[in-house]
């Protein structure tokens, strides 16, 4: 990410700079150094405001402008109905009607950066309790708000802790189970939680927290320890931490609501960003690494991790070098039907995956913004759309939003994609320097142009490393009802260690892309 000379972009566990992996949760947000006021808010509102972004739409997703200017929309919740989120520049909890698309503001009763122009409050979660009250999380207020929708009126319980450098805890996730609250903050060493009977507007009554067990971070900076969110498991009462020292290392905690004790599951080396969280039926958490391509299944019983990968990153800049082209995962979410979904943020995508058949389907988001990226001065398309949170709708529909882009997107998931592709053998033994030889099926179900795509867990980036790969055909057009045939070969490098891999492979068009997961191990 390339910003303009006068902004500083501060973000969690890591320095700014041209080769690191630039899109992680913000915490100090921005400053402005060596300009005059009116500079730096002209500044920010180019940067940050979306001021001539405009709808954009494909065949999968529709995208709705908000109400006013600068909303910087991030927390969002599809509700039956409605479709809440935050403006987290002007503090307003707002609602949208999908049945009429007509939108409601409610003012949040106290919000600092409405008065500083180049300030914002992150909100990243938002929930809804069985009585339709909604709860969501605030970070320069450092607490959590409640919105009662049957008397219009909102409450704010502060969190009982300041970390000194941060001055807040920084709230990130919320879990509400019954009577009970829990949530965790970037800043925070501690797992939170209270009796919702008990919270008092404009109190920290009520409000206690639990310790989190981080000895296997011993002699990294405790400024870099961050939480990165919490699930519930309510099948087995239990709670699932993530926890990260950005880039470093990451790890796992199972808690258990009922003894109050803690398990550790530690992560590979190369997983150090973990952040989203989904836990499957059979209670295995799946998580989204928000440093690398990678999304992984823990397995809760053993702790055995096995990876996947997003397809390669492309269409966002030709400037951004092979080995930091991350896609970047971010949350991860479970419809209905055991799908998951997630959020690719330097991607631009929203993704599916299949924890069944292995099956990824990826939808491109329309908007770019060649502000997000080192793009060219030509360089057109370029960027992305910082869809940096999402949620599942009814009806399959998958909103997000679009925080520099004063917009928020509709991904019909209900559609059914317009090529499908399928192999015949899912999984592989190879030894190093060997080749394996890969079928692969296409089915149009409509006039496409295709280009085929792999990844691979041989890297973080999800590309290849020096292991060898070829297609027999790299691109070409189909008709609808129309099957092609194609090879696709790889040669995995001596230099990769003995253990079992993932290779994604599939296809794309300019609005989605269809990749099948294969099991290789390699000896």
């Amino acid at each position: 990410m390339i910003l303009a000379n006068t902004i500083v972009f501060i973000v969690v566990g890591f320095n700014l700079s041209e080769n690191n992996n630039l899109f992680a949760q913000s915490d100090q947000f921005s400053q402005f150094v060596n300009t005059s006021k009116d500079q730096a808010i002209l500044q920010f509102q180019t940067q940050f405001c979306g001021m001539n972004s405009t709808q954009h739409s494909n065949s999968f997703i529709s995208e709705y402008s908000l109400p006013q200017k600068c909303e910087m929309p991030l927390g969002i919740l599809a509700d039956n109905d409605s479709i809440w989120y935050i403006s987290t520049k002007l503090g307003h909890l707002g609602k949208l009607n999908i049945k009429d698309n007509n939108s409601q503001e409610f003012t949040i009763p106290v919000w600092d950066s409405r008065s500083k122009p180049t300030d914002i409050s992150q909100t990243w979660d938002v929930k809804s309790d069985s009585k339709g009250n909604i709860w969501f999380t605030d970070e320069k207020q450092n607490g959590i708000w409640r919105y009662e929708q049957d008397s219009n009126s909102f409450s704010f319980f502060p969190v009982p802790e300041r970390p000194s450098g941060f001055g807040t805890i920084y709230p990130v996730s919320i879990v509400l189970n019954d009577d009970e609250i829990y949530f965790a903050g970037i800043r925070s060493k501690s797992l939170w939680f209270a009796n919702v009977s008990d919270l008092k507007n404009n109190s920290s009554e009520g409000i206690s927290n639990i310790s989190l067990p981080l000895s296997s971070f011993k002699g990294i900076d405790p400024d870099l320890v961050s939480t990165g969110s919490i699930e519930i498991d309510r099948d087995r009462n239990v709670l699932w931490i993530s926890m990260l020292a950005f880039g470093v290392k990451g790890q796992l905690f199972k808690f258990d609501l009922s003894s109050r004790t803690f398990t550790p599951f530690d992560l590979p080396q190369h997983l150090d960003s973990p952040v989203g969280i989904s836990i499957d039926e059979k209670g295995n958490p799946w998580i989204t690494d928000h440093g690398t391509s990678i999304f992984f299944m823990v397995n809760s019983t053993d702790g055995k991790v096995t990876e996947f990968s997003t397809s390669p990153l492309s269409r966002i800049s030709a400037n951004i070098p092979k080995e930091f082209s991350y896609t970047l995962p971010y949350w991860i979410k479970m419809d209905s039907t055991g799908n998951l979904w997630f959020n690719e943020h330097v991607g631009n995508k929203i993704a599916r995956f299949n924890t069944t058949d292995g099956t990824l389907v990826e939808y491109w988001i329309p908007t770019q913004n060649n502000l997000w990226a080192p793009c060219a001065p030509n360089e057109s398309p370029c960027g992305i759309s910082n869809a940096l949170q999402f949620s599942i709708g009814k009806n399959n529909q998958i909103w997000f939003s679009e925080w520099t882009e004063n917009k928020l997107g509709m991904l019909n998931g209900s559609k059914p994609p317009s090529f499908v592709v399928g192999t015949s053998s899912t999984e592989y033994n190879v030894k190093r320097g060997e080749t394996i030889e890969i079928p692969l099926i296409i089915s149009a179900k409509g006039p496409v142009n295709l280009k085929m795509i792999a990844s691979s867990t041989f890297t973080s980036t999800g590309n290849f490393g020096n292991s060898s790969i070829s297609f027999s055909q790299d691109s070409f057009s189909m008709n609808s009802g129309e099957t092609k045939n194609v090879t696709f070969l790889v040669t995995p490098s001596d230099e990769l260690a003995n253990g079992d891999y993932t290779i994604m492979v599939g296809a794309e068009n300019e609005e989605i892309s269809y990749l099948n997961s294969i099991k290789v191990h390699i000896s």
